[in-house]
């Protein structure tokens, strides 16, 4: 080997020494600093899942199917919850898989403790008899078999509409009241050609009946008559001896001078 190299290899060799023992570099060195970040699990899920279409079960029976594009998991919150932002749609079945009941909401919140559902939005229920509840906010409650609001509420059912204020029910929906009755429908109301159309065509009808009046009090055959005579209009016949009288002269006839009687005594 040349003189030359010799002399600098102990040089390349000191460098990569040092090279080697510098922290926070290559050659084998171990950063055991420790890196914390703040994370508020009160906002930060700690899952998160999209476009979802489930199946839920309890104590091995399937009791729900959940469909919603947005699911939100807070395992490590003070009180673990589950957040659907993006609206909801639950299906609930009995223990023979028959559904019992259909909600939609624009979101939902279930407290897995408590084991209850807050429901937001416009929320829209229906029960096996095709019973309808339409209310801005409603709550179930798993552990207690009870769902309840104190919003307006709208009930339709298949004869008449109920509103009000206040509603307690079962799980399935089928057991209900409403605390505070605003208004109780036929559902006539709200049909074509219902209550709504017949009230409408008689207050219509009412003003011409009420001109008639005079009419009425006419005998039959005279009433029958002015009927024909309006529709049918004058006959050729009248029409000729109409014109005639208007082209004849009319006739002066003097006028006889008036009486004055005066009293005698004057």
């Amino acid at each position: 080997m040349p003189k030359a190299s010799m002399r600098i290899l102990p040089f390349v060799a000191g460098a990569a020494v040092a090279l080697c023992s510098w922290p926070m570099t290559a050659c084998g060195g171990d950063d055991h600093r420790e890196y914390t970040a703040n994370v508020d699990p009160e906002q930060v899920a700690t899952m998160t899942t999209t476009d979802v279409s489930t199946l839920i079960s309890d104590s091995g029976i399937t009791r729900y199917r959940v469909v919603t594009p947005l699911w939100l998991v807070y395992d490590e919150a003070r009180e673990s919850r589950w957040r659907f932002p993006s609206g909801l749609h639950l299906e609930r079945f009995d223990d023979f898989f028959n559904r019992e009941a259909t909600i939609d909401c624009d979101s939902a919140t279930y407290f897995k403790v408590k084991q209850l559902w807050r429901l937001d939005g416009h929320v829209r229920v229906t029960n096996m008899a095709s019973e309808r509840f339409l209310t801005s906010q409603l709550f179930w409650d798993q552990r207690r078999g009870k769902v309840y609001s104190d919003s307006f509420i709208r009930i339709e059912r298949s004869d008449r509409v109920m509103e009000g204020y206040g509603f307690e029910s079962n799980n399935s929906m089928t057991d209900f009241r409403v605390r505070n009755v605003s208004a109780i429908l036929p559902v006539q109301q709200f049909t074509p050609g219902g209550a709504a159309d017949a009230a409408s065509d008689s207050a219509s009808h009412t003003a011409p009946a009420v001109a008639d009046s005079a009419a009425v009090r006419q005998r039959p055959s005279d009433r029958k008559r002015k009927d024909e005579a309006a529709v049918s209009g004058p006959t050729p016949a009248k029409a000729k001896a109409v014109a005639d009288t208007a082209r004849q002269p009319r006739k002066h006839v003097p006028q006889r001078p008036h009486k004055i009687k005066i009293n005698d005594q004057q």
